[in-house]
């Protein structure tokens, strides 16, 4: 009998002192969360991911706007690209720093004003959404720990919200952007691709060539014309599989940063547009990104 007392004193020990241990704090991802926009007249539905510890602490953290393709919502880079394990794991590693991955729901608006200006999706981003997200989580709101982050459609936006506004994003990593050449949109006469997925955002063509509007937020127009200073406030990182029908669009993008001495990283892997490509992918992208918020 004292053998079996002793082995329960010995485990009720064993349990007050496990019990008295702090639980391991996981990451939270939020879904169906909406901000109401005065500048649209929609909610903006978004998802968050938290980063471990992010409830159980007072310490702020670095932001990244994952931005998803074409026809996707808000959820897709949780349900689809699994985002929030990849976080999960990169943090676990000591890969990337804590951080907190914002997506907001872009529709298929190529996260622009629209050439009527009645919906006004850049607008609401940077004027409205950027700062909510600061006033109701808490981020570091210094552009050196903002960083932005996209796949297709979402992958233009990044770029283009980075060379746009290069004083609000530190770090930008694309992948599959939607970079076309001139020749892929108008080539031959043929604007069926521009028509189909451009004119009711950018307008018409105008004798037959691409409306200033369009140019003036197509990425590889911006990195052609933007002033050097300015995009190079910036650091990109570009990535798109050597079998996707974006990849021409992607490698002309490189080129040209390459001319005028943009510094970039440009990745071609094995792969296509789809998602087992970027899930493979966003790690490095995080990766990249979070460099950008720490020190040397």
């Amino acid at each position: 009998m004292y053998g079996v007392h002793t082995m329960k004193a010995k485990m009720v020990i064993v349990l007050i002192f496990v019990a008295s241990l702090p639980l391991l704090s996981q990451s939270i991802t939020h879904e169906g969360l909406a901000m109401q926009s005065k500048i649209l007249p929609d909610k903006v539905k978004f998802c968050v991911y938290l980063p471990p510890d992010y409830e159980n602490s007072s310490r702020r953290y670095p932001v990244v706007y994952l931005l998803h393709g074409y026809s996707d919502k808000e959820w897709a880079w949780v349900q689809f690209g699994e985002v929030q394990m990849s976080a999960d794991q990169g943090i676990e590693a000591g890969e990337i720093p804590p951080m907190i991955i914002v997506m907001p729901d872009g529709k298929v608006t190529f996260y622009v004003n629209d050439y009527s200006g009645v919906d006004r999706w850049e607008d609401m981003f940077i004027k409205e959404f950027i700062p909510f997200i600061d006033a109701n989580y808490r981020t570091r709101t210094e552009k050196e720990f903002r960083g932005i982050s996209g796949l297709s459609m979402g992958g233009y936006g990044s770029l283009m919200f980075s060379m746009r506004y290069p004083d609000v994003f530190v770090a930008c990593a694309a992948f599959s952007a939607a970079v076309w050449e001139d020749e892929e949109l108008i080539g031959s006469g043929d604007s069926l691709q521009y028509d189909g997925f451009f004119s009711t955002i950018f307008g018409p063509l105008v004798n037959g060539d691409l409306p200033v509007f369009f140019r003036d937020h197509h990425p590889l127009d911006l990195a052609k014309n933007r002033p050097v200073e300015e995009l190079k406030k910036v650091r990109y990182y570009i990535d798109c599989g050597d079998d996707d029908f974006l990849i021409n669009g992607n490698m002309a993008l490189h080129k040209v940063m390459k001319q005028r001495q943009i510094p970039h990283e440009f990745r071609v892997r094995d792969g296509n547009h789809s998602w087992p490509y970027w899930r493979s992918g966003i790690t490095e992208g995080l990766k990249f990104i979070g460099a950008s918020f720490h020190r040397s």
